[in-house]
């Protein structure tokens, strides 16, 4: 009986915890993603501005 209790503790948590672990994973890598959009964007934003000779953007 113990066997069985255990084993069964056992498969009843890991589909959980490797969901968790997946859907982790997931979005961490939509966040730095998306950071690592934002920065760029800023880079070039930044090119263009000094390019143009703005100091400040336009509002």
């Amino acid at each position: 009986m113990i066997e069985n209790f255990w084993g069964n503790a056992v498969f009843s948590v890991v589909p959980t915890i490797a969901l968790a672990v997946m859907f982790w994973l997931m979005l961490r890598s939509i966040l730095r993603a998306d950071r690592t959009e934002r920065k760029v964007y800023a880079q070039i934003e930044a090119e263009e501005r000094a390019r143009l000779g703005l100091d400040k953007p336009v509002t």
